[in-house]
């Protein structure tokens, strides 16, 4: 095994012993609910039914990225223990954290001239950013050394598609990613905006879906599009919902008859607290290695 760690923040939405499995390390990002300070902690703090039921009810929350303190810690006994670093950051385009680990990075390596921190922004959310992590452990196992696998993940990262449903947009009115107006007729008409995340790392809306049952239709249809290999797809794929695992389900079924060659079933997973404060309850996302996005 290379000589290096590969570690990631909590909001690659997938499980702590996904991670642990793996061996990829990983920081906690931190949000508050009502003021409570709370670690997105894989749901070990307040489970998702917990978090997204509160929501409802009207909690207030608000989200905050991984300090430049917090990095430096969590990655000194690494170094120390004379482990380099390869830390895979949630997007830039969604949120500050990579400045705060590029930072780190550099604050740190007076510490420790004989080791490296290497920072990579993955340009990917949610169980999509665990997809990354997924491949690139396997990559790390398979012997690819640090400065390798820190090119591939550049090289591919806008392969991994993200494409997301949601038939509550109650809090993207409240986070403005939707405006009032737009949300009231868009909840009256029982429209479910399908999104997906740029090539920049971004969140987009790019179609708007009138009913949830169309939209399950048309992020199958965007996978035919766009997955590697089209029909004959043999990638993973990796779903995250926010308190609406049966559409999940829903949409992993009808995955799974189209895509028959594909490497296992698909896997399931919790939206985390720091995308789910956004999101809130209602929202499916889809993640499968497809066309680079451009």
């Amino acid at each position: 095994m290379p000589n290096y760690t590969l570690c990631c923040c909590s909001t690659a939405d997938v499980t702590e012993d996904f991670l642990k499995e793996r061996d990829i390390r990983y920081v906690f990002f931190n949000y508050e609910l009502d003021g409570e300070q709370c670690k997105d902690d894989f749901g070990l703090t307040h489970s998702p039914t917990d978090l997204f039921a509160r929501m409802e009810a009207g909690a207030q929350t608000k989200t905050s990225q991984v300090s430049v303190g917090d990095y430096m810690a969590f990655w000194r006994p690494m170094l120390a223990s004379g482990q380099d670093v390869l830390h895979v950051t949630l997007s830039s385009g969604i949120s500050g954290t990579y400045n705060s680990a590029c930072t780190a990075r550099d604050e740190i390596a007076s510490e420790f001239p004989d080791r490296r921190v290497v920072v990579v922004d993955s340009l990917a959310a949610s169980s999509g950013y665990g997809l990354l992590m997924d491949k690139l452990s396997e990559l790390r196992r398979a012997g690819m050394d640090l400065d390798g696998l820190a090119a591939w993940a550049e090289a591919h990262r806008r392969e991994v598609q993200h494409w997301f449903f949601s038939s509550d947009l109650t809090f993207f009115i409240r986070g403005g990613r939707i405006s009032k107006t737009a949300g009231f007729f868009g909840n009256m008409l029982k429209i479910c905006p399908v999104m997906d995340v740029e090539p920049d790392g971004s969140l987009a809306v790019r179609e708007k879906v009138r009913t949830k049952r169309r939209a399950e239709r048309r992020v199958l249809e965007l996978m035919r599009e766009l997955a590697q290999g089209g029909d004959g797809y043999g990638g993973k794929v990796f779903i995250s919902n926010s308190a609406c695992l049966g559409d999940a389900q829903d949409v992993a079924r009808m995955i799974e008859g189209e895509f028959p060659q594909m490497d296992g079933p698909v896997q399931h997973f919790d939206i985390g607290a720091t995308i789910g404060c956004h999101t809130g309850p209602g929202t499916v996302a889809t993640f499968f290695w497809g066309k680079e996005r451009a």
